[in-house]
């Protein structure tokens, strides 16, 4: 018998059953949506929004993946392995829970699977890599604490668009042939049960909506559905774009919540079907565990509401408080995401600075994203040797440098300060502190040798190619006039990702709260905190969001398969 207060009708039609249920077309539905549809007699996909959204947040990401001793790596002298990430990503992570016991299982898994089929198995759906691989999140402080010991952001070529296409392709292609049905405007309220039992969701079905990718979208509804499944996997994404939803979950070691905050995922990723997932019992654990980012610009050319851009920022700008004080060692540029937003939470301001140059920019700026990227996201080679190589910030940095609010640019190190000033917040910065701040980083670079920890390291990153070639300037004197114009941008908060979400085990089954497994149900992608209910812990490595989706999605979509049986519309 149905539970009480759940609504078990009749369905209409055999259209309204599905072997597979897959809530959420982002990459971890798609992934998932292509194992199952190899096996299964159907696969349907639903999702609140219009068609025009197909592959989610994952289509405007930087295409970045984690892989441990790849080609690549090896290629630049980059020697990796099993062990050294093993290492980095739990020094990272600080499992310290009893419910970190999935997510600890989860972690080592997706370590051997980046270190072994990842690569080849995304080779053989067409997918290729930029050479010259990135090294985020370096860490700083002891081999055991957090950080990437060596460079292993890989770059999609193609960007995120890159990534999500071939699994689109053969979700399109099934579609053709008759095996898969997806459903845009199809919001879920409620996952069904018969017992403890999922047997499908039902919900709201909106309005149409010709917005296109990203705007968002109306939420009139028009009418209901009711599709039964045999397998029903939640891949819903996160709450970074709902900031009510982050401030209720932010954590207390990350000091207050952002009175102002940028958004870098669209409106929709709104957190809805945590509540839905909960309500039928699965436990959602870790979710004060998320990922924001504090190098986040204001977009000059929105798409979605407070739509905010990431610096991808190389190593060499000035990073300033509010006030103008220079950021403790080591939280220098792409050095610790969390411990820098930690301490600037403590600040009591909502932004911070990078003081740089133009030298700077043209060398280190890069913008995250699908769209700021069109030689990497267009496989254009020409395009990327001239935007990459050649004089001058690459196109969409420019149109930044141009266009941005919260880009000042001057000749001279006081009028950099005024204009810092003039804009919002600006009033804080105490100009004494700031000039003392990049005159003495100045005169460090006086001799070969400093105790200026930053530029130290700057000359050492440079021993790695990858970084010499295209992400690390010649350290050279920020009030250099050959360097010029100075910099000044201001930063924001930027929510992300939710690194915590429904606990699931290996096969990507939800689990209750006594942590038995929910029949029917599954869970992928970051609504499963990229698997187990948060596989990075406090911490994550970067490269590896993308990588979450891909794993967690496979291993839903082929757990799925293995429950089949019990689809309704064999019956």
């Amino acid at each position: 018998m149905p539970d009480k207060g759940v609504s078990m009708p009749t369905p209409a039609h055999p259209a309204n059953q599905t072997d597979v249920l897959i809530i959420g077309w982002g990459l971890a539905g798609l992934v998932a949506a292509v194992e199952a549809v190899s096996a299964a007699k159907h696969v349907t996909i639903v999702d609140q929004e219009s068609r025009a959204n197909l592959g989610g947040q994952a289509f405007w990401s930087f295409g970045g993946l984690f892989f441990i001793d790849s080609p690549e790596q090896r290629r630049l002298g980059i020697h990796d392995s099993l062990e050294l990430a093993r290492q980095d990503w739990f020094g990272t992570a600080g499992f310290d829970r009893d419910e970190d016991a999935w997510p600890r299982r989860w972690a080592e898994a997706y370590l051997q699977f980046a270190a072994g089929e990842k690569r080849a198995w995304l080779k053989q759906r067409g997918v290729g890599f930029f050479p010259i691989v990135g090294w985020a999140e370096r860490g700083g402080y002891t081999a055991l604490g957090p950080g990437n010991s060596v460079p292993r952001f890989h770059i999609t070529w193609g960007t995120g668009p890159g990534v999500v296409a071939p699994f689109a392709a053969a979700v399109e292609k099934a579609q053709l042939d008759g095996r898969l049905t997806i459903l845009p405007r199809h919001r879920v309220t409620t996952l069904v049960r018969d017992g403890r039992t999922v047997v499908g969701a039902s919900g709201d079905v909106l309005a149409q909506d010709g917005a296109v990718r990203g705007v968002e979208t109306s939420r009139e509804v028009i009418g209901g559905f009711d599709i039964r499944a045999g397998a029903t996997i939640v891949a819903s994404g996160g709450i970074g774009g709902n900031h009510d939803m982050v401030r209720a979950q932010w954590p207390a070691r990350l000091g207050t919540p952002p009175a102002t905050m940028l958004k870098c995922v669209p409106a929709y990723v709104d957190g809805s079907m945590y509540a839905v997932s909960n309500d039928a019992g699965a436990n959602l654990i870790n979710g004060d565990r998320m990922w924001h980012y504090v190098e986040g610009i204001q977009n000059h050319d929105p798409v979605w509401p407070l739509h905010g851009i990431r610096i991808l920022p190389g190593p060499s700008s000035l990073w300033l408080d509010a006030a103008g004080n220079r950021l403790p060692v080591p939280l220098f540029p792409g050095f610790d995401t969390l411990g820098t937003l930690a301490h600037l939470r403590e600040t009591g301001a909502d932004h911070s600075w990078f003081i740089t140059t133009r030298q700077i920019v043209e060398k280190e700026f890069a913008l995250s994203g699908s769209e700021q990227n069109p030689d990497l996201t267009g496989k254009d080679i020409k395009m990327l040797l001239s935007e990459r190589l050649g004089k001058g910030p690459m196109a969409p940095v420019q149109a930044f440098l141009d266009h941005g609010a919260d880009f000042v640019v001057a000749d001279t190190l006081n009028e950099l300060v005024r204009g810092m000033r003039a804009l919002p917040g600006g009033d804080a910065l105490d100009t004494n502190t700031v000039v003392a701040e990049v005159k003495a980083r100045d005169r460090e670079l006086d001799n070969d040798f400093t105790k200026d920890a930053q530029i130290a390291m700057l000359r050492s990153a440079r021993a790695y190619r990858g970084d010499k070639l295209i992400r690390t300037a010649t350290p050279h004197k920020l009030e250099d006039p050959k360097a010029g114009p100075l910099i000044g941008v201001k930063l924001h908060v930027l929510t992300r990702k939710s690194l915590g979400g429904i606990e699931t085990d290996l096969d990507g089954r939800a689990l209750s709260a006594d942590g038995e497994v929910i029949p029917g149900l599954f869970a992928a992608g970051e609504a499963s905190g990229f698997g187990g209910g948060g596989m990075h812990g406090y911490r994550a490595l970067e490269g590896t969001f993308l990588g979450g989706c891909l794993f967690s999605g496979r291993q839903a979509g082929r757990g799925a398969l293995r429950c089949r049986l019990r689809c309704r519309s064999d019956g």
